[in-house]
């Protein structure tokens, strides 16, 4: 079922897709596309404030060999302080949307499919476990 979702939203793009049609726009659009997600998530920072950025080192513990890889999580921070407010949260959402839809104008004018990737990556994850952290 869900890979006819995925199907169903390619297929949707490839048949809204009109102006931007070369794969040099798709390209700019989806860049454009990612700093617009960027600039939001800043907007909810310097202008809204619902949420902050408390960014330091990162602490990795040392000379604890028995420490497990799920221990590690408990020590990485991901520096976000807060929760996105109603308004920014749907900012956010439409803006990656947005990007969503150019990413798949990618794969549809390459040839690719959006939930074969989608599967592949999942696969790679599950076979590699922990050494796929990125």
């Amino acid at each position: 079922m869900k890979d006819v979702i995925f199907d169903d939203f390619q297929n949707a793009v490839d048949e809204s897709l009109l102006r931007h049609k070369s794969i040099i726009d798709i390209m700019t659009k989806f860049q454009e596309s990612n700093g617009r997600i960027n600039r939001a998530i800043a907007k909810s920072v310097t202008n809204c404030g619902c949420i902050k950025v408390n960014a330091v080192k990162q602490y990795f513990p040392t000379g604890k060999e028995d420490m497990d890889i799920k221990d590690l999580k408990k020590y990485l921070k991901s520096h976000v302080d807060g929760k996105l407010c109603d308004n920014c949260r749907d900012i956010l959402e439409r803006e990656i949307g947005n990007n969503l839809f150019y990413l798949t104008s990618l794969c549809n004018i390459l040839n690719l499919n959006l939930f074969d990737i989608i599967l592949k990556e999942y696969d790679k994850m599950n076979t590699l476990g922990k050494y796929t952290f990125r």
